[in-house]
């Protein structure tokens, strides 16, 4: 548990107050890599969070929750694809026109949805299904680390570098403009976000901990949440639940393709418009494949990224240390992204035990001490001592 707190609440925290130190957006962030490394990354990130998997994966959690209990029999693969055509449809008509209907909807939904979670998260405490079950396989024998991984496919650390710039601006726009005061109440808002989310996130581990009883054979979490409060609340409650994770996934869907729209129209000619459409039609065939298989596609490529953000964001911290930051930044990156790919390479199958002498190969973390290590020589070669003195975030 507190290994997955730490991908999925810590990082993303660490990573807006990133953001904020790096001057409030990307190219702060990736100032000391070449111009085409850091739009790559950029492109990359904005693959994943919108065609390839997050944004697809809203229109499955919606279906999973929101639909998919009310069909019973019925529910198939004809079911899923007139509702990822509807929904992405929906999604495409909000994303094109730009209108601020969906800030009104966000001011109320988002309250609400929380509302509801508070709500569950109390019920599940007061009233659990069942009793707190063994725990299984990884989390036995390495727990920490498999809840470490497990985060990763929240994907909450890509989005809060590049949507971090959104916070700090709206913390501007309130008057707030000195560099350590923004930074101040970043910091605030995020543990009290912080706080909420993993309040959250510890009683759905205990809602899924005692769920055995109710939800025995689900296949993911939706179902297991499902069940839970059709146990706890019943049709009424699945209604209410199913309305507010419809419009909450609609809304981050039409969040999703408007940012990645208004991004890759920026680098090509094709108007905002003809990407928008693009991506929505991508995310309804993506959404195809359904929801364990989306995830199991997804790990790999956060295998790969996600060891290179969190090495950036630890750069960040650490850049007015280092005497060349710019040598610094190709070479950590460079040896984060390697390891991670021999994490990649054993995950998908590949004859990699020749490297099992590597500190946490067997844990999938390969790339942490030598990423480490990159750190610390860099903090020590590639300047002089005037420049060490005088460099600055």
């Amino acid at each position: 548990m507190f290994g997955f707190l730490v991908t999925a609440v810590g990082l993303p925290l660490i990573g807006i107050i990133a953001v904020a130190l790096a001057g409030g957006g990307w190219k702060g962030l990736t100032r000391d890599l070449p111009p085409f490394v850091a739009t790559l990354m950029a492109v990359l990130i904005f693959i994943i969070i919108g065609p390839a998997f997050a944004a697809p994966r809203t229109g499955l959690v919606a279906y999973e929750m929101a639909v998919k209990p009310f069909l019973g029999a019925d529910a198939g693969q004809t079911s899923l694809t007139v509702f990822s055509v509807i929904f992405f449809a929906v999604a495409l008509f909000f994303a094109w026109s730009r209108g601020k209907l969906i800030d009104m909807i966000g001011k109320f939904l988002t309250p609400a949805l929380f509302a509801v979670l508070a709500i569950l998260a109390i019920a599940v405490f007061v009233n659990p299904q069942g009793a707190i079950e063994a725990a299984q396989a990884d989390y036995v024998t390495q727990p920490f680390t498999k809840g470490f991984l497990e985060g990763y496919n929240t994907m909450d650390t890509f989005a809060a570098l590049m949507f971090g710039m959104l916070i700090v601006d709206v913390i501007r726009s309130k008057g707030i403009t000195d560099e350590k005061e923004t930074c101040t109440y970043l910091i605030y808002a995020g543990l009290i976000a912080a706080a909420g989310l993993a309040f959250v996130y510890v009683s759905l581990f205990y809602l899924g901990a005692t769920s055995s009883t109710v939800a025995g054979g689900a296949a993911n979490g939706g179902e297991i949440l499902t069940a839970y409060v059709q146990a706890l609340f019943g049709s009424t409650g699945q209604i209410i639940l199913s309305a507010i994770v419809l419009l909450a996934c609609l809304t981050t869907a039409i969040g999703l393709i408007s940012a990645c729209s208004d991004y890759f129209s920026s680098l090509t000619k094709l108007s905002y418009e003809k990407w928008a459409v693009i991506l929505a039609v991508i995310c309804a065939v993506v959404a195809n494949v359904g929801l364990n298989q989306l995830i199991t596609l997804s790990i790999p490529v956060l295998f790969a990224l996600y060891p290179v953000a969190i090495a950036l964001v630890a750069l960040t911290f650490v850049r007015r240390w280092l005497p060349n930051p710019a040598l610094a930044y190709r070479v950590v990156l460079a040896v984060s992204l390697l390891f991670s790919l021999i994490d990649v390479a054993k995950y998908l199958g590949f004859d990699m035990s020749a490297l099992n002498v590597l500190p946490l190969y067997d844990y999938g973390m390969a790339w942490v001490l030598p990423t480490f290590i990159a750190l610390v020589v860099t903090r020590f070669i590639g300047g002089n001592g005037a420049e060490h003195q005088t460099r600055t975030v």
